[in-house]
């Protein structure tokens, strides 16, 4: 192009300079060349100045006589610039046919015939213009013509004979030439010049035909093709074109194949020893070899497409004769080898291959489809045969066995196209030629070992080799993995079965990683089957093969039909193990006797099933959870316990799988944890179930030999060995402690990394996998692992809890084993430092003892620093941190010696001791070993009991030193309990059963060390509290060990409410007992003092009350997750709760309630219903009545540390707990329900349950509120004691004016009982039989409604409930101080009663409501009046007051609801009901209470005034006048039916009275001003 931009420059100036240069520049040119009429140097530059020129010409930058002037220079310069010039103008000539424009062909033609005129010879331009444009520039005169005359030319020339001088002609010739010819082959001829000499004078002499010749001089060659040394150099001298010889081979294949005959071998050798020869070209002979490669190409698409058929119809059943089916296979195999003859090009690569010629013979191949040529075995042998010679030197020298004898194999000689390797690095080429053979490798056997064996030495050389020749072992290695692949693989599937084979290839695989090994086995079993004819066929047999004994396998008969598995898995597992797999998932009946029928495979075949494990898990086609979304596949269960079966029994590498997992949980799907599950308990015998009895968490609690022998439900024996390959498989690349961190990952976040759209039944299974799995593989590695590499392998606990963001009860459950083996090691080493210093004396259990004490110091020093980062400051101002690595440190195995759970597991052993005396079948000698090694189990138990009992003891020393600085005097006790429940408790108890155990252990240990500034009762109070919440958040599982935890408290709790003497000894003089009792007279004290066994048993039914109404709360929710972990907490606690009748009768309703709902809908719920509803059913012979579960008639007693209060059994209502500063904290039981009240109403409102009832208080608050205090150092002052004793003056003159209130009701019910018939009483002893149940619904639904009116902000105090439970007993000196007055009260509940009455419209609804509120209170009023005919007369004067004020109370807010009920139905109600709900201020104690009560009184006898008839009626029914159950559907038919106008009229009157209390109201508050002192 830099030249021709310069001739364009020329033919600017070419007048003037161009001309000039241009020759100059041409001349140049010339001057190199040799004046012989051909440019023989290079003349490049010359032939781009000539195009350049020529183009100018046509593009119009000259005339054409100018450019032709300037050529004839050129031209007269050397005789052979007329030729360049002409090949110039050919060239040009072809680019202009091209164009779309005709101008420059035009001046072209122009300008060659001014050429021609001029220089350039007509014979030169036909030599290479086209005829077109001869014709066109008048050089030749018709093209048609030319040409015709040009062919007649050509063909006298080459194809014409002048002489036909044959063998009848000429018969002397050939004759003597045949004679010189044979001489050959009796080896008196051997020098090929002189047989090329007498050639010639016999050609010369009888003037034969050379061609003829050459013909004859072939057939000799073809006759003794192995003299290739003297007929190669005759060929060669004889004749100098290829081309010929060619001809006359193409002429020699083309007369066979016309024929229909065999092309001979020695034709095929012949041609191949002139094409390794380089006497003819391949792409001139291909040409007349037969068939063509559409036919070939055809043969090979019908192979496969016959193979596929095949493979199909061996799925199918046929009714036709398998025989026939048969020989018809058999013909055709025939037919195939028969026309396999006839393929000359097949023929020609079977020559080349046998005499080395691998170049030719590899484009030979390439030219065909894929593996076709190797398909026919003489080629595949004759490669087999060419690689084997060429591998044999460095097989004798690094790989044959030594004994071993070997066929030698020379390889060709005198082959330039292969090369055989001397050194190992030099086998790259030779295993590429190796790729070419395909499975067509296994036509030698012996081939394949050979390799195998090279293989293996390749692998061990690379693994050792320098890093100087690391690359040219990784190119070596690269080939090897491509032969591995393409060649020794799919070879084997060809061959019959060939166990040593196999375990020879494993031999080679196993030195590769697995997932290398893995990528060979998804080629080999996925890709190899589906491109080779062969392969297909092979695979549908041995699928079929795979299904006739898969279909007759049975436990019975797995020895001879497990024969017959492992032949089929010896050469084709891949095959076998997927339809094997199939059927395990689908019927999980076979895994037994498919695991026992798998002990004759071999070792590759065994990591092949690994695999396909893999393989068939990853499956993508297939889902993983059933069509309901919330329960794993059955197939992936099934392919679960194979897992665990098939590799605890049989030595297989774990780790590809163990990868698989772990790949599975980085991409946050945790479905595959449950192979890991399976694995850990099928290998190592660590097992985590919820359905544990209490004997086997008894025995957890144990040494590591009790856990195996009583801890799980399957005796796993003989699991040492599968327990160290598993923990090989683990320790590799760390899988086990990254399996652990991303179990403990996914277990915070299963629940926000899946969709809203997953069912939270499945979140919850999700989670409790993880969590069951972390549990298992931390107990595997605890146990398996030794300490050192423990430590050595997992992070610290901060790093854990930072950078991993692992949950605090996650990371201190792996980092516990390493506390305890340093704390161990640290005892140890005190302990010998000290006996030394005592000169080797056994040292005391004291001293043990302080040794143990400082390890504990000093190892968790650090500890206790480190875990101050993983809370903010504020926690540690309530609990030390000390406090808490105790508590996340230690565990069941450190509190508890379990001392049953070894005596019964030595008394079996016992028991089976005596079995095999008695066994006389047995044979002695094995008689013997069975009892030695039951003896040996005996002795290690105790002798682990014993250190169990030591290490207890040493670690209770241990808490007894540093209890006193676990807790704080900086915070309150609530403060202290909260996050002692919060940071510890309740995280642990739901992680695992033991771990629930542990915690209530640990709570009463920490009771039982009488620990500073712990309130043992406040703790349990709190843990009783509304459980909604938690149950929840519970997955199920959770939940059960939640049920657990409160069924191990709830035992403490009933153990010490038994009897008071075990009361009085475990918790009289304890700590965490401490109350101030309050009472409400002046002699009130605020002292301390322990809680006596009455108020502890008032307590527990409190307790028991509160656990009723959150399950109740819970079981009416209509959640799925608060019903199911609700039954489920409740089976767990069934032993221990409900205890009391009225509250089991609750219980019982509801749980008939769900399982007449959820038969239809969730059957789960239904099952778990039906199964609790059972069991309480069995345990009702066990319950007991309220009064005599606490005693209902406390008579006036007082502890010794309260002789001088006048009441000590009556406590006022908390303060709110937590106050700061100094100002106490009064955290009572009654203000723990008032937070519980206020946590769960929102748990509350979502209660699907609107029925309303009056408050059963007896069993609400108990006959007591105990005040547990709290007290600081600021409760000391003597201002605070004047404050309270103010307090206490104004309480009391409160009271005084409230009896006067209580006076006044007494007489208006003395006037309405006098007016109620004696039909009334009849009607109460009916439904007396109603009234317990119907009272424990009351209490749950008034606490339920108390807890709405809490979180408006109301303050409501129930007084009624002292009068209920026997606070009357104790006369005016129980009077409980309120903070609201009585007025308050009435109107709180006139709100509520409102707000009842819009919420529920039916009247038939409120009516039934009303009916079963108002049995409960003659239910309280019929005990009121048997407890008044017990008491002694001097009792009953002095409860006279408080027991008419209560019950003219009760008959009050009667008679306020049914008032209320018909205004319930009004519109105007509403508006009634947002003014009641505005709040009031209630914290000031009026003194004039009794003026509210009165005018409240008045206002109620004038509603009744006013009342309608239907009213009256509904009055009669609430009170039990009326039997039949119709009356109050009449009633509400008539309201129904009053029409707009009667509703209108109603909300009017409601109006009017609503403005008449608030006046009412008005003016008893100014009279109560004026009448205060």
């Amino acid at each position: 192009m830099a030249q021709f931009m310069e001739i364009e420059e020329l033919c600017k100036t070419w007048e003037k300079t161009g001309r000039n240069e241009f020759l100059k520049q041409c001349r140049s040119q010339i001057a190199l060349a040799t004046n012989d009429g051909i440019v023989s140097a290079d003349s490049q530059g010359l032939r781009d100045a000539l195009y350049g020129i020529i183009w100018q010409c046509l593009k119009g930058a000259f005339k054409p006589d100018v450019a032709t002037a300037a050529l004839a220079d050129v031209s007269h310069m050397h005789a052979g610039i007329g030729s360049l010039i002409a090949d110039t103008f050919s060239i040009i000539d072809i680019e202009t046919v091209c164009l779309e424009t005709k101008s420059e062909r035009e001046i072209l033609f122009e300008l060659l015939k001014l050429c021609v005129k001029s220089f350039l010879s007509g014979s030169m331009l036909k030599e290479r213009m086209e005829y077109e444009t001869l014709e066109e520039i008048k050089v030749i005169q018709s093209k048609l013509t030319f040409s015709q005359k040009y062919v007649r030319l050509k063909t006298k020339l080459f194809y014409k004979q002048q002489k036909f001088n044959l063998l009848r002609e000429e018969s002397e010739g050939y004759s003597k030439l045949g004679a010189e010819l044979a001489q050959l082959s009796c080896g008196t001829q051997s020098n090929h010049e002189q047989l090329l000499e007498s050639i010639k004078s016999l050609i010369g002499c009888f003037d034969l035909d050379p061609n003829r010749v050459l013909d004859i001089i072939l057939e000799a060659f073809e006759c003794s093709p192995q003299m290739d040394q003297l007929f190669v150099p005759l060929l060669q001298n004889y004749m100098c074109e290829p081309l010929t010889i060619c001809h006359v081979l193409g002429f020699k294949f083309h007369f066979y194949k016309e024929e229909n005959i065999a092309t001979p071998d020695s034709l095929q050798k012949v041609a191949a020893l002139l094409l390794q020869h380089e006497l003819v070209d391949l792409d001139d002979l291909y040409p007349h070899l037969m068939p063509s490669d559409t036919d070939i190409m055809q043969t090979y698409k019908k192979s496969i497409t016959e193979a596929r058929q095949f493979a199909r119809k061996m799925t199918i059943v046929l009714l036709s004769d398998r025989e026939k089916e048969e020989e018809q296979a058999e013909k055709d195999k025939e037919n195939k080898d028969e026309r396999a003859l006839d393929n000359q090009k097949i023929g020609l690569i079977e020559a080349m291959l046998r005499i080395g010629d691998w170049s030719h013979a590899k484009q030979l191949i390439d030219r065909l489809p894929h593996f076709s040529a190797v398909s026919h075995a003489p080629v595949a042998k004759a490669l087999c045969d060419l690689v084997g010679s060429m591998i044999q030197p460095l097989y004798k020298d690094y790989a044959m066995p030594k004994g071993a004898k070997s066929s030698s194999v020379n390889p060709p000689t005198n082959s330039k196209s292969i090369s055989v390797p001397k050194a190992l690095l030099q086998l790259s080429p030779t295993f590429r030629i190796c790729n070419y053979l395909g499975p067509y490798a296994g036509s030698q056997p012996v081939l394949i070992w050979k390799l195998v064996r090279l293989g293996k030495v390749v692998l061990n050389k690379r693994a050792s080799a320098q890093e100087q020749v690391k690359e040219q072992w990784e190119e070596v290695y690269r080939n090897l993995l491509s032969l591995i692949e393409g060649t020794l693989l799919p070879s084997m599937s060809t061959l019959d079965s060939n166990a040593c084979l196999s375990e020879e290839m494993w031999s080679l695989l196993k030195l590769m990683p697995y997932n290398i090994r893995y990528c060979l086995y998804g080629r080999w079993k996925n890709s190899t089957y589906a491109v080779h004819p062969p392969l297909i066929r092979i695979k549908a047999t041995t699928t079929d093969r795979a299904k006739y004994i898969m279909k007759r396998l049975t436990k019975d008969n797995v020895k001879p039909l497990g024969r017959q598995l492992g032949k089929l898995s010896h050469v084709n597992p891949g095959i076998l193990f997927e339809y094997v797999l199939s059927t395990i998932q689908r019927y999980d009946n076979f895994i037994g006797p498919v695991v026992d029928s798998l002990k004759y495979l071999t070792s590759l075949s065994y990591d092949v099933l690994a695999y396909c494990v893999i393989e068939a898990l990853a499956n993508p086609e297939k889902e993983r959870m059933k069509h309901d979304d919330t329960n794993l596949s059955l197939w992936i269960q099934s392919l679960a316990s194979f897992c665990g079966t098939v590799f605890r029994k049989y030595n297989i590498d774990l780790t590809g799988l163990l990868q698989y997992v772990t790949n599975q949980m980085k991409a946050c799907k945790s479905y595959d944890l449950l192979i890991l599950r399976e694995i850990i308990v099928k290998m190592a015998g660590i097992e985590v179930t919820e359905e544990m009895t209490p004997d086997q968490l008894d025995a957890l609690a144990g040494g590591e030999l009790l856990r195996a022998e009583g801890g799980y439900f399957s005796q796993v024996r003989n699991t040492k060995k599968s327990s160290q390959r598993l923990k090989d498989a683990l320790l590799t690349d760390s899988l086990g402690v990254a399996l652990c961190m991303l179990m403990s990952q996914e277990r915070f976040h299963v629940v926000f990394k899946k969709g809203i759209d997953v069912h939270v039944k499945l979140l919850g299974q999700l989670h409790d996998q993880c969590q069951d799995t972390l549990v298992q593989l931390g107990g595997f590695l605890a146990n398996q692992l030794g300490s050192e590499d423990y430590t050595k392998h997992l992070p610290a606990l901060s790093t854990m809890v930072t950078e991993f963001h692992l949950t605090p009860e996650c990371a201190f459950f792996l980092c516990r084993p390493m506390c305890t083996h340093a704390i161990n090691s640290k005892f140890d080493e005190f302990r010998k430092l000290d006996r030394s210093a005592n000169s080797s004396q056994k040292l005391s259990s004291q001293q043990k003892m302080q040794c143990y004490v400082k390890a504990v110091q000093t190892v968790l020093s650090s500890l206790v620093d480190s875990v101050r980062e993983l809370h903010i400051p504020k926690v540690w101002d309530d609990i030390s941190p000390q406090f808490y690595c105790t508590f996340w440190t230690l565990s069941m195995y450190d509190l508890y010696v379990p001392d049953m759970s070894y005596d019964k597991e030595v008394n079996k052993i016992k028991q089976q001791v005596n079995s095999l005396e008695d066994n006389k079948d047995m044979v002695s000698t094995k008689r013997k070993k069975e009892r030695e090694r039951h003896n040996m189990i005996m002795e290690k138990l105790r002798d682990e009991q014993k250190k169990q009992v030591e290490h207890c003891q040493r670690v209770l020393a241990r808490l007894k030193s540093e209890c006193d600085n676990w807790f704080t005097a900086r915070s309150t006790k609530n403060e202290t309990i909260t996050q002692f429940l919060q940071l510890c408790i309740f995280p642990r108890c739901c992680f695992t059963a033991s771990d629930a155990l542990y915690c209530a252990k640990f709570v009463l240990t920490v009771h039982q060390l009488k620990t500073s500034n712990f309130s043992t009762l406040l703790c349990y109070d709190r843990v009783f509290q509304d459980i909604t919440y938690t149950l929840a958040s519970c997955t199920e599982n959770e939940a059960s060990r939640y049920g657990r935890f409160l069924s191990e408290m709830l035992k403490t709790v009933q153990k010490w409410h038994s009897d008071k003497a075990i009361y009085e000894k475990e918790c009289g003089n304890y700590i965490g007992f401490v109350t101030v009792l309050r009472a409400s007279g002046a002699e009130s004290s605020n002292k301390a003092d322990q809680l006596d066994y009455e108020n502890f048993r008032h307590v527990c039914h409190k307790w028991q009350y509160k656990l009723t109404k959150a399950v109740v709360s819970c079981l009416e929710s209509k959640d799925y997750t608060q019903i199911r972990n609700t039954l489920i907490l409740l089976t767990k606690i069934l032993m221990y709760f409900p205890l009391v009748l009225n509250l089991s009768v609750v219980l019982e309703k509801r749980v008939d309630k769900i399982r007449a709902e959820e038969k239809d809908k969730r059957p789960d719920l239904f099952a778990l219903a039906m199964g609790y509803s059972g069991q309480l059913k069995a345990r009702k012979s066990h319950m007991i009545a309220e009064d005599q579960f606490h005693s209902k008639d406390v008579k006036s007693q007082s502890s010794s540390s309260t002789k001088k209060s006048t009441a000590p059994s009556t406590a006022t209502s908390a303060d709110s707990a937590g106050t700061s500063g100094d100002t106490k904290t009064d955290v009572t039981a009654t203000a723990a329900m008032s937070q519980e009240r206020s946590s769960g109403s929102k748990s509350s409102s979502n209660s699907h349950s609107s029925t309303t009832k009056k408050s059963y208080s007896s069993s609400m608050s108990g006959p007591l509120s105990i005040n547990i205090k709290t007290e600081t150092k600021s409760e000391t002052r003597d201002d605070t004691k004047n404050d309270r004793g103010h307090k206490e003056d104004k309480k009391e003159e409160k009271v005084k004016n409230h009896k006067d209130k209580t006076r006044k009701k007494e007489e208006k019910v003395t006037r309405q009982e006098k007016t109620t018939p004696s039909a009334d009483r009849s009607q109460e002893k009916v439904h007396k039989s109603k009234r317990t149940s119907a009272g424990a619904d009351g209490e749950i639904k008034e606490e339920r409604k108390s807890s709405e009116r809490s979180q408006r902000g109301e303050s409501i105090a129930s007084n009624s409930s002292h009068g209920s439970t026997g606070t009357a007993s104790h006369g005016s000196a129980g009077t409980v101080s309120h903070k609201a007055s009585p007025a308050r009260e009435a109107t709180d509940r006139e709100h509520k009663r409102r707000k009842i009455g819009h919420q529920s419209p039916n009247t038939s609804n409120s009516q039934e409501k009303a009916k079963e509120s108002e049995s409960l209170e003659r239910g309280e009023r019929e005990r009121e009046g048997r407890r008044d005919k017990e008491k002694k007369p001097g009792e009953k004067k002095r409860d006279h007051s408080e027991g008419d004020k209560e019950g003219h109370e009760s008959k009050r807010r009667k008679d306020d609801e049914l008032g209320m009920r018909k205004k319930s139905s009004s519109p105007s109600v509403r508006e009634d009901k947002d003014k009641m709900k505005m709040p009031r201020t209630t914290s000031v104690v009026r003194p004039s209470s009794s003026g509210d009560a009165s005018t409240n009184g008045e206002r109620s006898s004038s509603k009744q005034k006013e009342m309608p008839k239907e009213s009256s009626k509904s009055r009669k029914e609430g009170r039990g006048e009326e039997a039949s159950s119709d009356k109050p559907v009449k009633e509400s038919s008539k309201r129904d039916s009053r029409g707009e106008d009667g509703r209108k009229e109603e909300a009017r009157k409601s109006k009017r009275e609503a403005k008449e209390e608030d006046r009412d109201e008005d003016r008893h508050h100014s009279s109560s001003r004026k009448r205060r002192p």
